[in-house]
């Protein structure tokens, strides 16, 4: 609990902890040397009763909250062993030497330039250069599209090949 008392020199309010009774202080204001005294002189003086002292939370006062403690980084030359293993892929995950399955869709519109259809020749050379062995499927679609120099809808086809890769 503090103590509060006034300086005799200057007045000024100074409050101490308790555990400062009986010892010497300079006065912070006019820098008279002030003994301070055995208990608060404000609350006798005023006739008021002190206030009880306020409670401190139960965890800063538990035998916890008191303890040093005194903490240390490891440090070492290797490195350090693996407390948390990574979780084992599920049955049937992709593993790393797979390689994933992919898409890829070519348009017909897409193979035209300057008149000459070259829709053939772009399947042709995309085929060769995935390999036989990494090609799953090719499927035909069909599509429609606007047409901005003619402003119409038109039905067009291409395909798409699933692939490995």
């Amino acid at each position: 609990m503090d103590i509060v008392f006034d300086c005799p020199q200057c007045s000024q309010e100074l409050a101490v902890d308790s555990s400062g009774a009986g010892s010497e202080i300079d006065c912070p204001s006019c820098g008279e040397t002030i003994t301070i005294p055995a208990a608060s002189t404000k609350a006798s003086a005023s006739g008021e009763e002190p206030l009880p002292p306020l409670t401190a939370s139960p965890i800063a006062t538990s035998a916890a909250a008191k303890v040093e403690k005194h903490l240390k980084v490891p440090v070492r030359d290797t490195p350090g062993e693996r407390l948390i293993a990574k979780p084992k892929p599920p049955l049937g995950a992709k593993t790393a030497d797979e390689k994933q399955i992919s898409l890829r869709t070519i348009r017909h519109a897409q193979c035209v330039e300057s008149g000459h259809d070259k829709f053939d020749e772009v399947v042709t050379k995309f085929l060769t250069g995935i390999g036989e062995e990494k090609l799953i499927s090719v499927h035909p679609i069909s599509y429609s599209y606007f047409d901005v120099s003619t402003q119409k809808m038109i039905a067009d086809y291409g395909v798409t090949i699933v692939y490995r890769g």
